[in-house]
């Protein structure tokens, strides 16, 4: 396997996670291009913008047979959307050319969904996920979990997960019903700030599909005015199910008096049709074990109380 890393958001706080990560991937075979980039820093960015959007809009040239991966997330690419090449990285996917990340990534995902209707992977970046710190500043293992997930997902162009938790808001779900459509999303926080824009998929795109999304350091009071916006748009109306991955990392105050993530999504379960599952578990956010997935690809989705299935090929 190669990997072309990319920083297009934050900079690395240092190069502990990176350094620990490209040694761990190097130990399992992977060969690694333009390291350097973990080392860049512009203010609290991975670069300045110029170099930033010029390391995108090299994509194009990276042989289809590697695949990119971004650093970290953080904030930046919002500043590099209306500049990017989409047309040609959408060439490049078609060839075969993979590109993951997440967080901060969303953005480049459903960029690229909205401009082009080409598909990339929502999945593990360098830092922290395979060069993830104790609490000491000492490098871990990373994740067996997420990397089998990646592995498959590069490799064979495929994903499959089982999650046997109680559903709580699943809604009127029926049990016989295999749910298929195209599976898009990502951070929470990203997503919403892009409604509106050129860079968020149009309805005729998301129409029927099954959105994902997590977050990390939002209060759930913040998850649930984000949703009701999603909402209000008519943008959860307009899927076929909706999947939480992790929402983590925020802190409950005592003037909450026990309101709280279950809160907020009990009252957007009310306001939704109970023909639309709302699902939760899915290994994916701001997390260790984290799944590799396909934003804009088409997925199979199984989903009972007691659980769900979620499966793609692409």
């Amino acid at each position: 396997m190669k990997i072309h890393l990319i920083a297009p958001s934050g900079a690395s706080p240092d190069m502990r996670s990176p350094e620990a990560a490209l040694r761990w991937l190097k130990e399992q075979g992977v060969v690694v291009h333009n390291a350097a980039c973990t080392e860049r820093v512009f203010e609290r960015f991975a670069g300045t913008d110029q170099e930033r959007l010029a390391e995108i809009n090299l994509i194009p040239t990276i042989d289809p047979n590697d695949m990119v991966m971004a650093v970290r997330g953080g904030y930046g690419l919002h500043r590099l959307l209306d500049a990017i090449n989409w047309k040609d990285i959408a060439i490049s996917v078609k060839q075969g050319l993979q590109i993951c990340g997440h967080s901060d990534f969303t953005g480049f995902h459903l960029g690229l969904l909205a401009k082009t209707g080409a598909m990339s992977l929502a999945g593990p970046m360098l830092n922290y996920d395979f060069g993830p710190l104790n609490e000491y500043g000492e490098p871990q293992t990373p994740s067996a979990f997420t990397w089998r997930h990646f592995q498959t997902a590069i490799q064979s162009r495929r994903m499959s997960v089982a999650v046997p938790d109680i559903q709580h808001y699943a809604g009127e779900v029926d049990l016989s019903q295999n749910i298929q459509g195209m599976l898009w999303g990502g951070n929470l926080s990203i997503l919403t700030t892009l409604l509106g824009t050129a860079y968020f998929p149009n309805a005729k795109q998301i129409q029927g599909g099954i959105l994902f999304l997590e977050d990390v350091n939002e209060h759930p009071y913040r998850i649930e005015r984000m949703l009701l916006q999603l909402h209000e748009a008519g943008v959860l109306a307009s899927q076929q199910a909706i999947i939480f991955g992790h929402f983590n990392q925020y802190r409950l105050y005592e003037v909450d008096r026990g309101y709280q993530l279950d809160s907020a999504l009990k009252y957007v379960r009310e306001r939704l049709t109970k023909k639309i599952p709302i699902l939760t578990g899915l290994p994916f956010g701001h997390v260790a074990d984290k799944l590799t997935l396909p934003v804009g690809a088409q997925v199979n989705l199984q989903a009972s109380l007691k659980g769900f299935v979620l499966e793609g090929k692409w």
